[in-house]
């Protein structure tokens, strides 16, 4: 493009006619508002870029800061995860252990016990009975569960109970203790006499 503020500054020696004057002028003014338009060009081309450069530090910003985020959350998720494997695991050793506990207590019928060794027969009863206390007693805690009656322990924090030694305790205390361990063989023996006498009178 030709230079054309070095035509209006190149005057003659002698003085521009009003019509070269004219053209000079209109000249400038052209001049002025391509001027003016390429400064606008300008002010929005920077405005542009401006803003693609703010959404570009807005996208990266956001990436690393989305980014940290997913690395510590997968973190949190696998050990979430392990830790719910893991009681996932526990439950279902509490749930097998549980059911075999049920099937075998359910198991027990003392009508079935007529003519076998009743004293035997309740050791093994109990014996039942306190394993599957003891499993659910070490359960308890796990699972939040109401805890189990053992009568023994109730009746030794009874409203009658001493913190004395065994040695201390009265006559009557050991009297109605021996008969609470012999009454299961004076019902053995018991049964055992009626057998007996009508074994006689049926002869």
């Amino acid at each position: 493009m030709p230079d054309r503020s070095k035509d209006v500054l190149d005057f003659d020696d002698d003085e521009p006619s009003s019509q070269e004057l004219q053209e000079q002028v209109q000249r400038a003014k052209t001049e002025l508002e391509d001027l003016r338009r390429r400064s606008e060009q300008i002010e929005r081309d920077k405005q542009r870029l401006e803003e693609l450069s703010r959404k570009q530090d807005e996208f990266e910003t956001g990436k690393a800061d989305l980014l940290d985020k997913f690395t510590r959350a997968a973190v949190v998720i696998q050990r979430e995860t392990q830790d719910a494997e893991k009681r996932l695991d526990q439950l279902h050793t509490i749930h097998e252990a549980f059911d075999a506990h049920q099937r075998s207590l359910e198991g027990i019928n003392p009508k079935a016990w007529a003519g076998l060794d009743l004293s035997k027969e309740l050791s093994k009863a109990l014996s039942v009975l306190d394993d599957a206390r003891t499993e659910y007693q070490r359960s308890q805690p796990k699972l939040a569960l109401d805890p189990v009656e053992d009568p023994r322990v109730d009746s030794a924090l009874g409203a009658e109970y001493e913190e004395y030694d065994a040695g201390d305790k009265g006559f009557f205390y050991w009297l109605k203790a021996g008969f609470a361990f012999t009454f299961p063989l004076l019902v053995v023996s018991v049964l055992a006499l009626l057998v007996w006498i009508w074994s006689l009178s049926a002869k």
